[in-house]
């Protein structure tokens, strides 16, 4: 998969089958989408494109300083295209100047730039100053101009459609088996481990503390999770926490740790992936430090035990 950080890169191929969007998550929804489009370019022959933008349009639609809490850095994303067997990808800056681009000006651009084979649309899609790009105008558009247009209609699963704002939503409520079954994969986030204050190692349960690369990434709810970890290439199992560590502290500012079984090595300042499997408990303080301990070998054997 070869990625291109504007149009003028991406070479012209007319047999270039293009879907558009953001796809903060790249949820089963989105790859249900993803997956129409890598099958119509292997029947025309031709290469599949995901036009996708950097940061989230939230971020730069919305009033000045507000930020949004995102799935998946454009790393993520760009990695579950690869898996995904997306042939090429292309970043869009988005931009207050590029948010005021009419759609028809936008799709020329593509047409021009990259060539058109055929579009994939999900369903709720929209583009373009004012988000008049959808599927309906794409297919009038498309028959002016000699390529076809397939909207792909909404994943549902136990009566509810999959949407990124469901799946940030169960994340922030602790709801981590929904956020999993609408993602289809493990939720996860990626961190450089940073010192703490050294309390669990005196404590006999030494933990990586670790500091989210990306600060708009989505921390889900406090809590004990049972997670993997990726160090150097290698997995290890483990327990995490996510929270305040209230039974220690009054600080408000919520941390990331993890103690990984059997496990021995230093990895400051190594980045790490975190991949939460299981949500364990909410997080609770503790009337001392003994009871805490004693909860932690629970939570250990529930994360041992887990698959």
């Amino acid at each position: 998969m070869t990625v291109y950080h504007s149009l003028a890169e991406i070479p012209h191929n007319p047999l270039s089958v293009l879907t558009i969007g953001t796809f903060d998550g790249v949820h089963r929804g989105h790859q249900q989408v993803i997956g129409a489009l890598t099958q119509a370019a292997k029947e025309r022959g031709g290469r599949s494109v995901v036009i996708t933008f950097d940061p989230h349009p939230q971020e730069v639609i919305r009033r000045h300083g507000t930020t949004v809490d995102i799935l998946t850095t454009i790393e993520e994303r760009q990695e579950q295209f690869r898996r995904l067997g997306v042939d090429a990808v292309v970043v869009i800056p988005f931009t207050q100047e590029f948010a005021a681009t009419p759609w028809e000006e936008f799709v020329e651009q593509l047409e021009s730039q990259i060539g058109i084979a055929h579009m994939i649309v999900g369903h709720d899609h929209a583009f373009g100053k004012d988000r008049k790009g959808n599927a309906e105008s794409l297919r009038g558009y498309g028959a002016e101009h000699g390529f076809g247009v397939t909207e792909i209609g909404p994943l549902v699963v136990a009566g509810e459609t999959i949407s990124s704002t469901k799946i940030r939503r169960a994340l922030a409520e602790g709801d981590l088996a929904k956020a999993v079954e609408y993602l289809g994969r493990n939720y996860s986030l990626s961190g450089t481990v940073v010192r703490g204050d050294g309390r669990g190692r005196k404590l006999g349960i030494p933990t990586a503390n670790i500091s989210p690369i990306n600060p708009n990434k989505l921390i889900p709810a406090n809590g004990v999770y049972c997670v993997r970890m990726e160090v150097g290439g290698v997995w290890h199992r483990g327990m995490g926490n996510i929270g305040v560590r209230p039974t220690f502290t009054d600080a408000t500012q919520r941390t990331i740790e993890v103690n990984l079984f059997n496990f021995a090595e230093e990895i400051y300042h190594q980045i790490v992936t975190v991949e939460l499997c299981k949500f364990a408990r909410s997080e609770q303080k503790f009337g001392s430090v003994d009871e805490f301990l004693q909860q932690l070998e629970r939570d250990r054997a529930t994360c041992q035990a887990a698959a």
